[in-house]
């Protein structure tokens, strides 16, 4: 499974460098070159192979102590990720769910108590520290998911969780797109042909952690005649959750909306979870025809007679 992760990283033209304890292991997951950590020559070496677009092997050698010589790569090349394979994956809550995400903050607490792989998360600290934008701990089964899926496979350590919420560039309607379309998917949002899809993205905004990782997207689609404005297409990943990423979609939609004069901002829903998400942001449940009846226009009927309607004065 590494060896096709690193196939497909290498022909996406994505520099990788794999990092272990036996010189064997890396030729076997996909390393062109491996390189010994006590070369002086190793950081130049690794860019030349890199630059040929060959996957990179850095041998940390026995004594070193794996988890420190790969903070010392990770932080002398200045990677953009790293993610750490371990047979049990990432941190679990102490009811059996996944963590998903810690910032350094949190990580703090859990290195306070004792933990198994309390050397790990030392070192896992000292790369966030050191300037590492994010480190991944996963199993090698699930790497391709970590890397490739939005919800990810295992846990992400990121340095802080700040919060930012802005329209989206031009370069992340490909991401909005993928995550509308896992929205429909999952059933939590209303299937839109391509010119309502645009329409959506024409009015999109996203919630990012760090100025990086896309976390939740959502739109404010105006109906001018009525001074009012959906709410639409609303979806945040689980990854992220525990932080408020919802709420932080939900205010800057009504805010936007309260600085180009509408009214009220409505949305709709067939989930139940999703409803209370709704009233406890603010929202009262309507009736169908207490939203602009522009809403139903080609609006699928067996959804509607499912779908509860929510508003926002404002």
């Amino acid at each position: 499974m590494v060896a096709e992760v690193t196939s497909t990283l290498a022909a996406n033209g994505t520099r990788t460098v794999l990092i272990g304890a036996e010189t064997g292991t890396l030729e076997q997951l996909g390393a062109v070159q491996v390189l010994a950590l006590s070369d002086p020559r190793w950081v130049g070496m690794a860019w030349r192979a890199v630059q040929h677009g060959e996957v990179a092997g850095v041998w940390a050698e026995g004594g070193r102590g794996l988890a420190r010589s790969v903070r010392e790569v990770a932080l002398r090349l200045r990677l953009a990720k790293l993610v750490w394979l371990d047979a049990e994956g990432g941190l679990r809550r102490e009811g059996g769910g996944r963590l998903s995400h810690i910032d350094r903050a949190s990580l703090s607490r859990v290195l306070a108590e004792t933990h198994a792989r309390a050397d790990l998360l030392h070192e896992i600290g000292e790369m966030v520290d050191g300037g590492l934008p994010s480190v991944a701990i996963c199993t090698s089964e699930s790497l391709a998911d970590e890397l490739f899926t939005y919800a990810g496979a295992g846990t992400l350590f990121t340095r802080n969780r700040y919060i930012d919420v802005r329209s989206l560039a031009l370069d992340e309607f490909d991401q909005a797109q993928d995550l509308i379309a896992r929205g429909v998917a999952e059933g939590y949002l209303v299937a839109r042909n391509e010119a309502q899809v645009d329409a959506v993205l024409a009015n999109a905004f996203g919630v990012f952690v760090e100025a990086r990782y896309l976390a939740g997207i959502g739109a404010l689609i105006p109906h001018a005649g009525a001074r009012a404005g959906e709410l639409g297409s609303l979806y945040t990943l689980t990854r992220f959750a525990g932080g408020g990423v919802g709420s932080h979609l939900v205010a800057h939609a009504c805010a936007e909306a309260t600085r180009r004069g509408l009214v009220y901002v409505y949305a709709c829903t067939t989930e139940p979870r999703v409803a209370r998400f709704f009233e406890a942001n603010g929202f009262g449940r309507v009736g169908h025809d207490a939203i602009p009846a522009e809403k139903w226009r080609g609006y699928p009927a067996s959804r509607r007679a499912a779908v509860a309607c929510f508003r926002r004065n404002l």
